[in-house]
């Protein structure tokens, strides 16, 4: 499964039906393993994955500001969580574990502490330039 995750950057139904008939096991039971671990998503993701951790320290640092600027830099929303290009997709999270450096921000597996709006947004602005570059 997390091969497949990694391939297609979400767990595709079909793919699991496949999966689950290959294992011998239900379905059902492989749902059940891919909503149980937060790792593992249904829903396609963006090719670049921006976690903001909105637990109590990171809150109190504010992080709120910085979720704020990133939804109106990528036009996305509490619900609408990745972009129409799928090239990002922002999630809040409860707790990303590095509370001494809030307000935390995680950027493709990379780790930004004590981030600001302005530094968020340059971070998009980093990856827009490598892709471009890369293009």
């Amino acid at each position: 499964m997390q091969a497949v995750q990694e391939e297609y950057r979400y767990l595709p139904q079909e793919v699991l039906t496949f999966i689950a008939t290959s294992l011998g096991v239900s379905p059902a039971r492989l749902y059940g393993v891919a909503t149980f671990y937060s790792h593992f998503s249904l829903e396609p993701k963006g090719k670049h994955i921006l976690k903001m951790c909105d637990g109590t320290a990171c809150h109190v640092r504010g992080s709120l500001p910085i979720i704020e600027a990133i939804r109106e830099r990528l036009q996305l929303s509490a619900k609408k969580i990745t972009t129409d290009d799928m090239m990002y997709t922002f999630e809040t999270v409860s707790c990303l574990g590095a509370c001494g450096l809030a307000p935390v921000l995680v950027v493709d597996d990379e780790v930004y502490g004590q981030v600001t709006p302005q530094q968020a947004l340059q971070l998009i602005e980093k990856i827009e330039a490598e892709e471009k570059e890369n293009a």
